[in-house]
């Protein structure tokens, strides 16, 4: 779980990496059956820094003190 800005602000980098290279691999991979298997992982990992993310920014600073 994310635990401050800074592992926000790293998270946020690593979504937007991810997502820039499911774009590449959506502009060059010509099989669809090629392309869904190269970014499931990366896709699925995105669901799960992004559900992060909102959980980070569901909290209140003085909420998250007190629940991590």
């Amino acid at each position: 779980m994310i635990a401050n800005d800074q592992e926000l602000k790293v998270t946020l980098d690593r979504i937007a990496q991810f997502q820039t290279q499911v774009a590449h691999l959506r502009n060059t991979e010509t099989n669809p059956v090629n392309y869904r298997a190269a970014v499931s992982g990366f896709l699925s990992e995105i669901d799960r820094m992004q559900l992060e993310v909102r959980e980070y920014l569901s909290l209140h600073p003085r909420e998250q003190t007190t629940a991590v």
